[in-house]
């Protein structure tokens, strides 16, 4: 466990940048997926250009890096919503988000699974949505980020016995992504309201997703499995809209 690597997808902005950030900073070699680099660019990322929604290509390279870096952590944080009403939703957004929040992770862990079973040791970390226990015009979004919950629990009892943990992250409203800026821009007036509705009166930031994902990664968090930890402000306990 001397050389510690870590894949994470999305890592050029938002969240990912923060867990980029913060796992260089624990001393782990740090890969990037993601469709453009950070900038600016964060050093010591080895980045990966590849549209994680595209999931022949997804797979090719996820087994090109599992080849090249002897990755034991996954963090699987890209993601896209699709905000659209029901009516609107189209079976192009379905495929989409489907590859992107399902097919990319099972190709990445599968990739990656043979040096985790080797080491005897893996994280597998998934970030999800509070929007999995609802949020209008999100079908497709809360539908797929709901199956990640299926994959964590199914990976939890499948790998437990390889010392290989599966957990997932559910965040809430999170500002500086763009995931959050999309819906609702900076200087919006609709961000009192929203901030109203936060049990903590607040926002969420990137690092506090981050505290989280780096709480099940931790090598020493091995006895928590096929969870799923929201860090919402308490939204989770009700009814928000944005």
């Amino acid at each position: 466990m001397n050389d510690k690597y870590v894949l994470v997808t999305g890592g050029s902005s938002g969240i990912g940048a923060e867990l980029c950030r913060a796992f260089l900073a624990l001393g782990y070699h740090v890969v990037s997926m993601d469709r453009k680099t950070a900038d600016p660019a964060i050093a010591g990322v080895q980045h990966i250009e590849v549209d994680l929604a595209d999931a022949a290509a997804t797979r090719g390279i996820a087994f090109d890096v599992a080849r090249r870096f002897p990755i034991t952590t996954v963090i699987h944080n890209a993601g896209a919503i699709r905000e659209k009403p029901l009516e609107s939703v189209t079976l192009d957004d379905l495929q989409a988000l489907t590859h992107l929040h399902l097919a990319a992770p099972l190709s990445l862990v599968q990739a990656n699974l043979p040096t985790m079973k080797q080491q005897g040791f893996g994280r597998i970390v998934l970030v999800s949505s509070r929007a999995i226990l609802g949020l209008a015009n999100r079908t497709v979004y809360s539908a797929t980020k709901a199956g990640m919950l299926g994959l964590a629990r199914t990976w939890a009892l499948e790998l437990g016995a390889h010392g290989i943990t599966a957990n997932v992250v559910a965040p809430g409203p999170i500002e500086g992504t763009t995931l959050f800026d999309d819906i609702i821009p900076r200087g919006s007036p609709k961000l009192p309201r929203i901030i109203d509705a936060v049990p903590v009166k607040r926002l969420g930031r990137p690092e506090d997703v981050a505290r989280a994902v780096l709480f099940f990664a931790d090598p020493a968090a091995g006895f928590v499995t096929g969870q799923t930890l929201f860090v919402c402000g308490g939204t989770s306990l009700g009814s928000i809209t944005y």
